[in-house]
């Protein structure tokens, strides 16, 4: 659709709707924060809140998990699609199907229109992980899937409340099909409140300045966004730059899952050809289009200027090419609820490394993969027959972020896909809600990459699981081979090592892709993250620099010395 012929619109107001269009999407996360049930959004933060027009077009977005981000529009664009006219005010609608705009299927959307008079005009959204999908196994993530249907529940444009009255056979019918519908009933409640909050803000913000004036300064915000992008890339050198990241394994028992990036580079245009990777496999590190995509804007992203804000103007100057087929394009019905981290952050990576001796500036070493383990069992602290049930997602020890050109890399700040986005909980909040026993929580020694600029630290978390019978655990992963990527002379970050401790039993390595872990009354789990990749030459790095490592207990003595 052709951009829509707008007057020209005051400067400052322009900066004014800017950053109120920001604080209305900030303020949606907040109503979140505060509202959610489940540990992994009140605590964890895993959710992201925008604000996108009906043609798909995203207008603005918090900062809270980039990689939901870049799929968003897709999804709008699924939803007035499928809907067209027969959208009303007061309706609220639900999608998570990967192929038709979701991340994975955890990652559930509510979409609130706002019109402008009797036109819809915006969707006021909120993109949230569920601790539960339902699927073949709890906690969402199913290594052993070999389609998506062994996942979860999909949802595709489903209208949930009509004119403001709910469908309440439909909210049965999701809230049945989890594991834990309670939590569900009052998480999905919460996204809807948040989306209601961009509706109202948004309202009052049109009835400020009217929508004429509305409209005109969103254009000229997205115009902006793509000059000042442009602006960025001019200035690296033209040409053809490759590079290749690769997973662990697919969990299928095939190593080394490849992700090749060739970007071209001219001018203020970037064009990121995708197609030389992997095929497609039988296993969730698959990817769907719009996850994609997501990544290659994440990647971009990272690459300019931390004010510009990103919208559908700032990834107006990329073309993506990719083929079907491939893990970074699976088919439909391919198993993908890994790919939001796996293969995501290879494609991130492969990006970067590629661009970095384009942009040396601003080229950042990579963040540490991820590996998390959702355990299943019952809580015999509870006054309930047996003991209350409960899914426990593991979101401490972060991985180490990676070193850049501005310094160091932050200690346990996660995942590339994420970038700090996403936190761990309270380790005090965590022991009352869950029966679990926190021995210790400490940064990883020697975990980040050495450089002129060090990587981040990973962590180290040993905890008693203190359930009365067996648990049992899933975990999804990857990085026990490769560690997060040094850049431009910098060492990879060390990987991961998790490690079960159970009575009479030696120590056992756990893997990253499993299902049906047995986890026994009064085991130990040693979880132990990898840290960021360093950047440039280790030997250039300030020796003041290089003592506070050691002091601070990032680097051992005999790391430093190595």
């Amino acid at each position: 659709m052709a951009k829509p012929l707008t007057p020209p619109v005051d400067p400052i107001v322009t900066s004014v709707i800017q950053h109120r269009l920001l604080a209305i999407v900030e303020e949606m996360g907040e109503a979140m924060l505060r509202t959610s049930y489940s540990q992994i959004l009140n605590s964890s933060r895993d959710f992201s809140t925008a604000i996108c027009d009906l043609d798909g077009r995203l207008v603005a977005q918090a900062e809270h998990v980039p990689i939901h981000v870049g799929a968003l529009p897709y999804a709008a664009r699924a939803v007035t699609a499928f809907f067209g006219d027969d959208i009303h005010r007061g309706d609220v609608f639900l999608l998570n199907d990967p192929y038709h705009g979701g991340n994975h299927l955890p990652d559930l959307t509510a979409f609130v229109p706002v019109f402008e008079g009797d036109r819809p005009r915006f969707w006021s959204i909120n993109r949230a992980h569920q601790s539960d999908i339902g699927g073949a196994t709890h906690g969402a993530y199913n290594a052993a899937a070999t389609d998506i249907w062994q996942e979860g529940l999909r949802i595709t444009p489903l209208r949930l409340y009509d004119r403001g009255a709910v469908r309440q056979d439909l909210l049965e019918m999701i809230a049945t099909n989890v594991r834990h519908p309670r939590d569900f009933r009052g998480d999905l409640a919460a996204m809807i409140g948040s989306a209601h909050v961009g509706e109202r803000r948004l309202l009052a913000l049109a009835g400020e300045f009217g929508w004429p004036v509305t409209d005109a300064a969103i254009e000229a915000v997205l115009d902006g966004a793509e000059r000042q992008t442009r602006a960025v890339i001019a200035l690296w050198k033209d040409g053809v730059y490759r590079a290749e990241a690769l997973l662990d394994d697919d969990g299928r028992g095939h190593d080394d899952i490849h992700i090749r990036a060739s970007v071209t580079k001219r001018g203020s245009d970037l064009v990121i050809d995708l197609s030389d990777s992997h095929e497609e496999v039988t296993s969730f590190v698959n990817s769907s289009y719009p996850n994609m995509y997501s990544a290659v804007v994440v990647a971009l992203s990272y690459l300019i200027d931390p004010q510009t804000p990103k919208n559908d103007g700032t990834f107006r100057p990329i073309t993506v090419i990719a083929k079907p087929g491939t893990v970074v394009w699976a088919n439909p019905g391919a198993p993908v609820t890994l790919a939001t981290n796996h293969c995501a952050q290879e494609i991130l990576e492969a990006i970067i490394k590629a661009l970095a001796p384009a942009c040396p500036e601003r080229a950042m070493a990579g963040w540490g993969r991820r590996f998390r383990i959702a355990i299943q069992g019952k809580d015999p602290r509870a006054d309930v027959p047996g003991g209350k049930p409960f899914i426990w997602h593991f979101f401490q020890a972060r991985p180490g972020g990676g070193a850049s050109p501005a310094g160091d890399g932050w200690p346990g700040a996660g995942e590339w896909q994420a970038a700090g986005g996403i936190k761990f909980g309270s380790l005090e909040v965590t022991e009352v809600r869950f029966p679990l026993f926190f021995r210790r929580h400490e940064f990883r020694p020697d975990s980040g990459g050495a450089g002129k600029y060090r990587g981040g630290p990973g962590g180290v978390v040993e905890m008693v699981v203190e359930t009365a019978e067996p648990a049992v655990g899933n975990t999804a992963g990857d990085g026990v081979r490769y560690g997060a990527c040094g850049i431009l002379g910098g060492a990879d970050g060390v990987p991961h090592r998790y490690t079960l401790y159970s009575n009479g039993q030696l120590p056992r390595a756990i893997k990253t892709k499993e299902v049906a872990l047995v986890v026994r009354p009064g085991d130990t789990l040693v979880l132990e993250s990898g840290g960021g990749g360093g950047w440039g030459d280790r030997t250039l790095r300030n020796p003041d620099a290089a003592a506070r490592d050691v002091e601070n207990g990032f680097v051992s003595k005999a790391g430093a010395e190595s």
